[in-house]
């Protein structure tokens, strides 16, 4: 079966598409990557979507659902033309979304107990149409019906194509958060663990922006964080955010690390006259330490650390991971053959793959659901899709 994924992290920087062919066979699912396209969005776009993550009104959110359907239809689009195929060719997407809002924990309000809630736009219906392919979205929701926290969905697709018999590993993504997955020596999903460890390219992004009045939207390569020393008090005061030490299972995302964040950072900044490349590299550091804490709610060795995403190219980020990890190997997603940053990408084409051939597409031990789910919502391209893609599977 032929699936495309799309992404678009909590960075809000522009939609990543990964076609991918997904064969199941005896010891378990084949996946290879054909090709990835990601498609940046202009930065007044990406500035507007993380403005309405905060103060949004309806009518903008409204407006950047349809919007942002007609950029995730582009990617997939984009992505198949680049592998030199025709929208007939591909038998289903699968789509992320943007995420705006996210809040996992439970509330109570009007007499309900437990309300979760999660906001992902982009408007699958948009995709399907001007595609014509089969499309499922709004994954996160099922699991946090569940009483999950709908997130991280990764976790169950790097037990399935990263699992190794002889090989305990640590698998982290550098996204705007960092999450890591502990993969135990063995098959199946046993032992697994999984959560969201703190801020990673999300509040070197956001101070980027906002130390350069919007001219730059990242420290490239993280050359400014490299020039730079840590501040260990500052470093020590971010290390006690109350979030780090929270057990899982856990998630986060702009509603702890955004604007609020930044807004801190830069008057600590100020205050103790730090230069950019200092804050800069503190906060890297940070990340890599909040990333480092995984290891007291895991029960075993670690035998590798793999990183994907975005930050694999952050070479401050990279080179405090291999000190805090030291001496076990840090290495990335590209070293095993996988694009470290289509790989999320990867990901939900393998869930919808999950969900249209009735496979569980979470992991409760890791989003504190109650039950496996099927996840995802399925807008068809018309009648007879599910036999027409079920057929083309069995063959």
């Amino acid at each position: 079966m032929r699936v495309v994924g799309l992404m678009s992290g909590t960075s809000g920087d522009g939609v990543d598409a990964a076609l991918v062919a997904i064969r199941r066979g005896k010891g378990g699912l084949r996946v290879t990557m054909e090709a990835f396209y990601p498609l940046p969005y202009p930065r007044s776009l990406q500035q507007r979507i993380l403005a309405a993550s905060v103060s949004g009104t309806v009518a903008e959110l409204c407006h950047l659902n349809a919007l942002l359907g007609e950029w995730f239809a582009n990617a997939a689009l984009g992505v198949i033309r680049k592998a030199k195929l025709h929208p007939k060719d591909v038998d289903l997407i699968g789509s992320h979304g943007q995420t705006v809002h996210h809040l996992p924990h439970g509330t109570k309000d009007a007499g309900v107990d437990a309300i979760r809630s999660t906001l992902q736009i982009a408007e699958p219906a948009i995709i399907a149409e001007r595609t014509g392919i089969t499309t499922v979205a709004d994954f996160r929701p099922r699991d946090m019906a569940a009483g999950g926290q709908g997130a991280p969905l990764t976790p169950g697709v790097h037990a399935l194509l990263f699992r190794h018999p002889r090989r305990a590993r640590l698998i982290v993504n550098l996204g705007g958060i960092s999450n890591v997955t502990y993969l135990p020596r063995g098959k199946g999903f046993g032992g697994l663990v999984a959560f969201d460890t703190g801020p990673a390219n999300m509040v070197l992004d956001g101070l980027m922006f906002r130390f350069t009045e919007g001219r730059v939207s990242m420290d490239r390569d993280g050359r400014l964080a490299a020039r730079g020393r840590v501040d260990a008090r500052l470093l020590a005061k971010l290390l006690a955010h109350p979030y780090l030490s929270q057990k899982p299972p856990k998630s986060t995302g702009r509603e702890l690390f955004g604007a609020a964040m930044i807004d801190d950072l830069l008057a600590t900044q100020q205050a103790r006259q730090l230069s950019i490349e200092d804050l800069l590299a503190t906060c890297s550091r940070w990340t890599a330490e909040a990333v480092g804490t995984a290891r007291r709610w895991i029960r075993g060795e670690i035998d590798d650390v793999i990183v994907g995403g975005g930050g694999v190219k952050n070479r401050a980020i990279m080179g405090h991971l291999a000190e805090v990890f030291h001496p076990v190997p840090v290495t990335t997603f590209d070293s095993l053959g996988w694009d470290s940053k289509a790989f999320e990408a990867v990901a939900f084409a393998v869930l919808a793959y999950q969900t249209v051939t009735e496979q569980w597409g979470n992991v409760p031990s890791v989003t504190g659901a109650a039950h496996p789910a099927l996840l995802g919502c399925i807008v068809p391209n018309g009648p007879g899709w599910s036999q027409r893609l079920l057929a083309r599977h069995r063959t």
